[in-house]
């Protein structure tokens, strides 16, 4: 009788816990007040399949030869980005005509020659020194020995030019006076292809503090769909969103069911899950910093890495719900009243 009491009183101080836990993440999300969410509808409509493609079609195109790192058709595709920031008014956080970081190739492995991050920036208006930085790879395969050219239209094509989108509308919102709160950093990483080296080099040699950055949103492969989401393909897989921040993931939801009602797909996100998506892309070189990270990403396809992947095999109406979901929850982050926590800094989870 005694074990059996002793139990019960087990069963309920388990119970009870469980039941004070499930409060405070109740708490949290109600927490989350959407901010100017007529602004944020209006910019994200900004965002249009028509550019999208127009972008793609140049960006993964055969006059950038695959994009290999250091090489002349990757260096090609950094001053596309850079034109296309100077052409829209965007500027750099470096000041002036400078929007590359450029990275050493002592820094690079296998004798790969110099390479350069490329960023654009839009200041803050009230907490510009707290910072979301967006981030995709610009560089790609390059060409295969028999002199097939790596396109690389998904991977990350489709993150470049969602970026390229996301900036113009945040640009666009500054225009017209409604400037974020807090400042947006977008950055086209190279050298992910050898091993994330391009974020490695920014998060060791940072542009702003790295205390100071709120969260990344990493686009890598938003343009097409596997074969899991043949039938529905609304969905996009998001990785690493509760690793570090309960509230950056209850945000993300927040956004997406008052906006776009997307299938957030959290598969790949099980911690052991066997294809370990959560390391092998740039957001991981912040989460190694304890900065609040989201992996956006359709899952791989059939021409995953072959020279197949190409511009007309992308899904530009996707592409755009897509991009316009990320472009929403950095309009959040980045105007809401607080800077979102790490979990362990959260009043609501203590």
């Amino acid at each position: 009788m005694k074990a059996f009491c002793i139990l019960i009183t087990f069963t309920l101080v388990g119970t009870c816990a469980t039941t004070k836990y499930s409060t405070k993440i109740e708490n949290l999300k109600s927490s989350i007040k959407l901010a100017d969410s007529t602004l944020a509808v209006n910019y994200a409509n900004t965002i249009t399949k028509k550019e999208l493609s127009t972008h793609l079609y140049k960006f993964a195109s055969d006059e950038f030869k695959g994009r290999k790192v250091g090489e002349a058709g990757q260096k090609k595709a950094a001053q596309f980005l850079k034109s296309y920031y100077q052409n829209e008014n965007i500027g750099s956080p470096l000041g002036g005509s400078n929007y590359y970081q450029t990275i050493p190739s002592s820094f690079l492995s296998n004798e790969i020659k110099a390479s350069e991050n490329v960023m654009a920036y839009v200041k803050g208006s009230e907490k510009s020194e707290e910072v979301i930085i967006i981030s995709a790879h610009l560089d790609h395969l390059g060409v295969s020995e028999n002199g097939e050219i790596y396109n690389g239209a998904d991977d990350d094509g489709s993150g470049n030019v969602a970026i390229m989108e996301i900036a113009q509308a945040f640009n666009l919102a500054k225009k017209d006076g409604n400037v974020p709160k807090r400042s947006l950093l977008f950055i086209h990483f190279t050298a992910e292809e050898i091993g994330k080296r391009g974020s490695e080099f920014y998060t060791q040699n940072p542009v702003f503090p790295l205390e100071n950055t709120v969260a990344n949103l990493n686009i890598d492969m938003i343009g097409r769909v596997d074969d899991a989401h043949l039938i529905n393909k609304n969905y996009i897989y998001l990785i690493g969103s509760d690793r570090l921040s309960k509230e950056l993931h209850y945000t993300s939801e927040k956004v997406n069911d008052s906006y776009f009602n997307m299938n957030l797909d959290y598969k790949y996100n099980v911690e052991g899950q066997r294809n370990n998506y959560y390391k092998r892309s740039d957001h991981y070189s912040f989460a190694k910093h304890d900065i609040p990270v989201i992996f956006y990403f359709n899952g791989e396809h059939d021409d995953y890495h072959e020279v197949t992947d190409t511009p007309e095999k992308i899904d530009y109406s996707l592409l755009e719900t897509r991009t316009k979901l990320i472009f929403a929850t950095a309009w959040q982050l980045a105007n809401q009243e607080h800077r979102i926590t790490n979990d362990e800094d959260s009043v609501f989870l203590k």
